[in-house]
């Protein structure tokens, strides 16, 4: 059977600090490669099949925020609209189709057709351009991290899955 042909990327990244590996969801870490961290709990290799309560979730990132090297920060109106400014010009500048997004406090969810680039450059420039974009406004010091990795990439092979995935980006900040 030959593999299907990717038609777009549902791309997904946190904010500095909002997934750490061991977290109560899980995370796709192998490791915890802070002593400090480790303290907050077990890793759990995948995203677990029966999720925590969100109240267990918010006290986890509670007890996490005075071990985090940085302060936790959380994406508000102002660095939002930043952010989505920065969006916008990467999408013109580049020629990408974006069929969704949702800029939530502590993620990114975005929907974009297939590119001559690859899914981690999409990420990458689209990071780099909202990272820039947030520090030149004031709303970010230049030392303090703004995302907190490389992200993650759902590939996508049909109008139905771009459909659905519509569907669950435009409902994020419902949930």
């Amino acid at each position: 059977m030959s593999n299907p042909l990717i038609i777009a990327y549902h791309l997904i990244w946190t904010a500095y600090g909002w997934w750490l590996p061991n977290d109560l969801r899980g995370s796709m870490s192998r490791f915890v490669h802070s002593d400090v961290l480790f303290d907050l709990g077990n890793l759990h290799f995948g995203r677990k099949r029966i999720q925590p309560p969100s109240r267990e979730v918010r006290a986890f990132y509670e007890n996490a925020k005075g071990k985090l090297k940085y302060n936790l920060l959380d994406m508000r109106i102002p660095e939002i609209q930043v952010i989505a400014q920065a969006f916008r010009d990467v999408i013109a500048s580049e020629n990408y189709t974006c069929y969704a997004c949702a800029l939530m406090p502590d993620h990114v969810h975005i929907l974009i057709r297939k590119h001559k680039h690859r899914a981690e450059d999409m990420i990458a420039n689209l990071q780099e351009a909202s990272r820039l974009r947030l520090r030149s406004a004031g709303l970010r010091t230049p030392d303090h991290p703004v995302w907190g990795g490389p992200g993650w990439k759902v590939f996508l092979d049909s109008p139905d899955d771009i459909r659905r995935t519509i569907g669950y980006i435009d409902d994020n900040p419902l949930k």
